[in-house]
């Protein structure tokens, strides 16, 4: 499944779900030490390959745009 793929589905959760699921995404993102892990590193250099060869590609910080913009916190 890619980025938009992924984006369309958060579009179908509740606005409880997209919370809780963004929550998620934001505790995990910041315990992570994925920098020294070889799956990473490994996933990384392929985007990067991708990229070069004119492939789409993504940030970390597109997604969580695209998340932050399908919530509606309360009170906003």
């Amino acid at each position: 499944m890619n980025l938009l793929e992924i984006i369309a589905e958060v579009q179908n959760l509740t606005e409880d779900e997209k919370r809780q699921l963004l929550d998620l995404l934001e505790r995990q993102l910041s315990e992570s030490t994925n920098e020294e892990n070889p799956e990473f590193l490994a996933m990384l250099e392929s985007r990067v390959r991708a990229a070069d060869n004119g492939g789409r590609a993504y940030t970390l910080a597109h997604a969580r745009e695209a998340l932050k913009k399908s919530v509606r916190r309360p009170g906003r």
